[in-house]
């Protein structure tokens, strides 16, 4: 059985100490491969280093959202330029809309924007983080893919948290949608209704470590081996084995960041 996480955040200082043995568990339950988020440019080289450590892990570039007011217009060029650099670059992001902890619209939108005018300039996709935004998330693609209707926007709604309507809007604008642990949460009804109206050819699974880790082990950091009791969640919430799950959503995964075998999937 092999499995993709497709969101970590393993350069933060919690996996400063022992990320070899963290990469030896993930090898245990079947990772074969990860994507790296990042949250700030400044991270590239730091993120690049791990990669070149690790050869299972491909990576992105981009800014997150509550940091969108340190946006400047030239950063525009410098994540396109940083991620032209590494073919192990398979994504912009995480970028996208947070509303819960920050009030600064505008800025958001405005950087939201420029990214995703990058990942479709490369012609990658980009890694969405929507919280609390669902509606100006979708206003903001569906205007961007009015713009190049020939070609629009590919991505994942990653950590998705959203209820069934929200969930069939990015469907309906081709995104594939990514779930954690928090399907994994006892209150966590919304969700889990989502995670069972979205097709299996578009679902991923991802840890979102250090944050958020599943039952059984939630309170404690979260790494890449917890991505195993995501895909039993929805394996039990979906009506198929495990087995089942880990394979589509891999397939998913190789099919969105174009993860080759030369990189370990």
């Amino acid at each position: 059985m092999q499995l993709v996480d497709t969101h970590v955040h393993i350069n933060f200082k919690d996996f400063n100490s022992d990320l070899e043995s963290v990469r030896s568990r993930w090898q245990e339950v079947g990772v074969t491969h990860l994507v790296h988020s990042c949250v700030k440019p400044s991270e590239f080289l730091q993120i690049q280093a791990i990669a070149n450590q690790f050869p299972e892990l491909s990576f992105a570039v981009g800014l997150h959202p509550l940091d969108a007011h340190l946006w400047q217009p030239e950063w525009q060029e410098e994540i396109f330029n940083l991620a032209s650099s590494d073919r192990r670059v398979v994504a912009i992001g995480e970028t996208g809309l947070d509303f819960y902890k920050a009030e600064n619209k505008a800025e958001q939108i405005t950087a939201f924007k420029a990214q995703l005018d990058i990942a479709r300039s490369l012609n990658i996709p980009v890694i969405i983080h929507c919280r609390d935004a669902a509606i100006a998330t979708r206003e903001v693609l569906a205007e961007v893919n009015s713009l190049n209707p020939q070609q629009p926007v590919t991505g994942v709604m990653h950590c998705w948290a959203g209820n069934s309507e929200e969930t069939q809007w990015f469907l309906d604008l081709g995104m594939y949608i990514s779930f954690s642990g928090v399907i994994t949460f006892k209150n966590a009804q919304v969700i889990q209704a989502s995670a069972q109206i979205v097709p299996s050819d578009r679902l991923l699974i991802e840890t979102d470590c250090p944050f958020l880790a599943p039952m059984p082990n939630r309170g404690k950091r979260n790494e890449p081996a917890n991505v195993v009791y995501v895909a039993q969640k929805l394996a039990e919430l979906r009506g198929e084995s495990i087995e089942q799950i880990a394979d589509q959503t891999t397939k998913n995964a190789i099919n969105l960041f174009s993860l080759g075998e030369s990189k370990s999937c």
